[in-house]
């Protein structure tokens, strides 16, 4: 299976790359093609121009200055997200980049006026993250993340199909053995996806 995998963390020895690291070397290790995709590695720009938000509805220009990211997306079959989640959302730079390559007549369509997703070559969706806080406080701002996540993608992508989130929470107070049997969880999930 070709599997897209996007991490969005800037600090290489932070714990967040250590598990796109696991992430892409067990996927690849049970014979996936996979593509690594490291937005801060590859200096992805986030920012959406003016020119580009002009252009948002033309799907014969859309794509212009994200065509490489564009054409990895529609190549996978499989995605996997690693991230932290900062602010209860997404890193910037990762909201950027759904903001600048999930574009109409890339994950969706309009049809009447209608959004019609067209993610539809994603077969399955994996969000491998990091919280600073405890679920409990997650909950209490009600998860966005999460809620993106098994709502918004799994909208986006092939109906029907799963969408898994694995969590760690409370960062701030991890230790290593909570982060040793997160990592052991990633690691069980990327042998058997």
């Amino acid at each position: 299976m070709r599997i897209l995998v996007v991490h969005a963390h800037p600090v290489e020895t932070s714990f967040n790359r250590a598990l796109f690291h696991l992430t892409v070397e067990r996927l690849a290790a049970q014979g996936h093609d996979v593509d690594a995709l490291d937005l801060y590695a590859e200096d992805f720009d986030p920012r959406l121009t003016a020119a580009e938000r002009e252009a948002y509805h033309g799907l014969e220009t859309n794509r212009a200055n994200v065509s490489t990211h564009v054409d990895r997306l529609l190549a996978a079959e499989a995605m996997v997200l690693v991230h932290p989640v900062w602010n209860f959302g997404y890193p910037a730079i990762l909201k950027g980049w759904f903001d600048r390559v999930f574009l109409p007549g890339v994950s969706f369509g309009l049809v009447n006026g209608k959004v019609r997703p067209t993610l539809h070559n994603i077969g399955k969706l994996v969000i491998v993250t990091t919280y600073g806080g405890s679920r409990l406080r997650a909950l209490l701002v009600g998860d966005p993340p999460r809620k993106l996540a098994k709502r918004v993608l799994r909208a986006t992508i092939k109906p029907g199909e799963p969408v898994r989130y694995l969590a760690h929470y409370d960062m701030n107070r991890s230790t290593d053995q909570s982060r040793a049997a997160f990592m052991a969880r990633v690691r069980a999930e990327m042998d058997i996806f």
